[in-house]
């Protein structure tokens, strides 16, 4: 365990999820303590004051990242509110769990802050404690805290961060490098893990850009406060409630798609039916020559007057019977108009 522990370190903090993971899980009985011997009594100010921020209700489900034993847990939950207490080391979680089992309303979940096991919209707040920099991806965290928190909803990081005052920084320098290694080896049962720690501490980012992380994730109104001269930074935020009218659009705007082939096809359906129609309608011309064909068949009728002259003469009688038979080529315009009907 303690080649993994000095290879997390020498690593550069690659914090591979497995090793920190790992690291966590040999620290998580002493702990506490040690947090508490480091911070010099000021984990508890820092804890009561992060609490505040989330301001939890009875009532809300309040998700807190890396919850390690649960102590931030149980101040959430003292409010009424459901905690769910997550961390990706089995060994803070197993602690945990024993030491909260008292508080029936937290609950304890194996969870990576870059791949949260929670529905979207879920929580009314989120908060993580000083576990952000430990993340492999930060970015990535604060998009899926954004993901789970509900339209209106608060996020709260309380880490570790860079004095503004010059002459604080150095001497926060000078307690990193030459005082926090003896109280470690005096406190802590690895000493390792928390050289680690103490990089990571180093190597963390300002206020501002934290803030710029979560303005990029999406949350609105963020701001943050420095606790104990700036070694530790709050930043705030909320979830804006347009989130929520974006989502309920957002199944209106997929279905235009899905409709416009079902129009499509249907106006090509109605497109293709017409000429189909049209050939009958075509058709009719040829009816229209048919009744044209009517006056030929009324010459024979013209010709009656020639039978009339001849109706002394007897023998003019066989110029009708002649003309007799033209009288049927009327009946041929009738099947025509049957088949026009």
């Amino acid at each position: 365990m303690l080649d993994t522990l000095e290879y997390v370190t020498k690593a550069d903090l690659s914090k591979r999820p497995a090793q920190v993971a790992a690291m966590f899980d040999e620290v998580a009985e002493g702990y506490d303590r040690t947090n508490a011997v480091l911070s010099m009594g000021n984990a508890t100010l820092w804890r009561v004051a992060t609490t505040k921020a989330v301001g939890p209700k009875r009532g809300e489900r309040i998700l807190d990242m890396a919850a390690g034993t649960g102590t931030s847990s149980a101040s959430l939950a003292a409010s009424g509110a459901h905690v769910v207490a997550g961390d990706f080391s089995p060994g803070m979680i197993e602690v945990g769990r024993k030491r909260q089992a008292h508080m029936s309303n937290i609950e304890f979940v194996e969870a990576d802050a870059t791949a949260l096991p929670f529905a979207d919209n879920e929580f009314d707040a989120v908060t993580i404690s000083f576990g952000l920099r430990n993340v492999v991806e930060p970015e990535k965290a604060l998009a899926e805290f954004y993901r789970v928190t509900k339209p209106g909803g608060r996020v709260v990081i309380c880490e570790f961060s860079t004095p503004p005052v010059g002459f604080v920084r150095w001497g926060y320098g000078c307690y990193q490098r030459y005082v926090m290694p003896t109280l470690v080896k005096l406190a802590s049962t690895n000493d390792a893990a928390y050289d680690y720690l103490n990089e990571s501490i180093r190597e963390w980012p300002d206020q501002r850009t934290l803030a710029s992380w979560l303005r990029r994730a999406g949350f609105t109104g963020v701001e943050f406060r420095n606790l104990t001269l700036g070694v530790v930074a709050l930043h705030r935020g909320v979830k804006p409630l347009a989130a929520a009218d974006a989502a309920q659009e957002a199944p209106a705007v997929e279905a235009v798609p899905a409709a416009a082939p079902a129009a499509e096809t249907k106006a090509a359906e109605q497109a293709t039916a017409k000429p189909a129609a049209a050939k009958p309608a075509a058709a009719k011309p040829a009816p229209a020559k048919a009744t044209a064909a009517k006056p030929a068949a009324v010459k024979p009728a013209a010709a009656k007057p020639a039978p009339a002259k001849p109706a002394a003469a007897k023998p003019a009688p066989a110029k009708p019977s002649t003309a007799k038979p033209r009288t049927p080529e009327t009946p041929p315009a009738s099947p025509p108009e049957t088949a026009a009907s």
